[in-house]
């Protein structure tokens, strides 16, 4: 789930100040009335493995609803939903499945092409080429969260992973050669241009943060030191890497406790793994939670951990962060950009092993004063990101597109109609 931090880093290609970005939004206010806006997206947030990629497109949506906009939300379907409804102001339309959602989406847009000024197309390793079906003079910004090619070959076929790959490479390159696009870090940029040959102008806009909420009972978890993972549980997020520290760490720390907070398909597996290693009294899976009750857990962590090595971003390393938790995570592109080595949290080097990392970190927590400090780091760090700054930078993102096709929208403040692009 991309900017900067608390110390001083550059800001060019990142937000406007936060004081500044206020009173320009105010002025921007209903600045995209009457602009109709198709939001594609695999996912959305209410289905049962969504993540960060379908929160980043909620929260823009909503913040383009608040800007005058219309908003449609173009995404899969999964039992039990509904075809079309209407939630926090935005048209939700639901077709096919996961595979399906990639035919259906384009020639549902293709019937509709002259209903919509903008489409952000959000590319979850395969875009749903609305350039090629939109007219021209619609705005089309493509949404790239980060590359999937090893992710291909690391859970399809060889033969499935290359078609993939080629579609993501040689044949999105081409299609949106002439599309603004958005990703969600330096990092991310830099492998769409070194991995990909990107030929399209891109512009990093960082994941929001929920705002922090005070956290009741946070001595009640379970551990000493507790231990934390935040997300989906999926096959690339590699759990029970995490799961696997309350036993790899129980010589070094006896009251290590592992929770594991989400949902989704992996729950059972890692279940089975946690048992075949006799852990089931030190890993808790407490599947999803509500907001007060997650909060509670995750701010009572010594650590949160992340043990993917497949991100744009790593939003809930933000949440953590909210909450004073620095975060152990790969160094990996996205997560780089995320955690602040030393600062914020800790990176996993090649050839470190992740439970020496999280030793590291334990050991080093374990002094008040530097854990105050690296507490009151992370707070600073995540106040750098909210939903509105990159709601705002989207909007002018857009407003900016439209522009270059005749349309001309009042905005009061040049900084949010624009934002500086690296070169094609």
């Amino acid at each position: 789930m991309a900017g900067q931090g608390a110390r001083a880093t550059p800001r060019a290609s990142g937000p406007p100040p936060a004081a500044g970005l206020v009173a320009a939004t105010a002025r921007q206010r209903q600045s995209m009335r009457g602009v109709r806006v198709a939001v594609l997206n695999f996912r959305e947030p209410l289905q049962s493995v969504a993540g960060g990629a379908e929160e980043y497109a909620w929260q823009v949506s909503r913040y383009l609803i608040g800007q005058g906009a219309s908003v449609t939300f173009v995404t899969s379907r999964e039992a039990g939903q509904s075809a079309a409804e209407e939630r926090d102001g935005i048209a939700l339309r639901r077709m096919g499945n996961p595979f399906l959602v990639y035919l259906l989406v384009p020639l549902w847009l293709l019937w509709r092409r002259r209903s919509f000024d903008a489409v952000i197309d959000c590319m979850n390793g395969i875009p749903f080429f609305a350039p090629l079906v939109v007219r021209r003079r619609t705005a089309v910004v493509s949404l790239v969260h980060h590359v999937h090619d090893r992710q291909f070959h690391a859970f399809f076929p060889r033969w499935l992973a290359r078609i993939g790959c080629f579609v993501e490479g040689p044949v999105a390159r081409l299609v949106y050669r002439r599309r603004a696009t958005v990703t969600v870090s330096e990092s991310s940029r830099n492998e769409l241009r070194e991995r990909l040959g990107w030929l399209a102008p891109i512009q990093v806009i960082p994941n929001g943060s929920p705002v922090a909420r005070p956290v009741a009972n946070v001595g009640d978890t379970t551990g000493d030191p507790a231990v934390v993972y935040l997300g989906r549980l999926v096959g690339h997020k590699r759990v029970e890497r995490v799961v696997d520290l309350a036993g790899d760490l129980a010589g070094a720390w006896p009251g290590i406790h592992v929770h594991v907070i989400g949902r989704g398909g992996e729950r059972e597996r890692l279940a089975a793994h946690a048992a075949r290693r006799g852990l089931e009294d030190r890993v808790h899976l407490h599947g999803f939670l509500p907001e007060a009750a997650k909060n509670a857990i995750l701010g009572a962590a010594r650590v949160n951990v992340t043990a993917s090595e497949f991100e744009g971003w790593g939003l809930t390393v933000i949440e953590a962060a909210a909450l004073g938790v620095p975060t152990v995570a790969f160094d990996v592109a996205g997560l780089r950009d995320s955690v602040r080595d030393g600062v914020t949290g800790w990176l996993v080097r090649e050839g470190e092993a992740l439970a020496d990392v999280v030793d590291r970190a334990l050991r080093e927590l374990s002094d008040p004063a530097r854990r105050e400090e690296i507490q009151q780091a992370c707070r600073l760090w995540a106040a750098e990101f909210t939903w509105g700054r990159t709601g705002a930078t989207m909007t002018g993102l857009i407003t900016t597109e439209l522009s270059k096709n005749g349309r001309h929208l009042h905005v009061s403040d040049p900084c949010l109609a624009t934002g500086e692009t690296d070169p094609p």
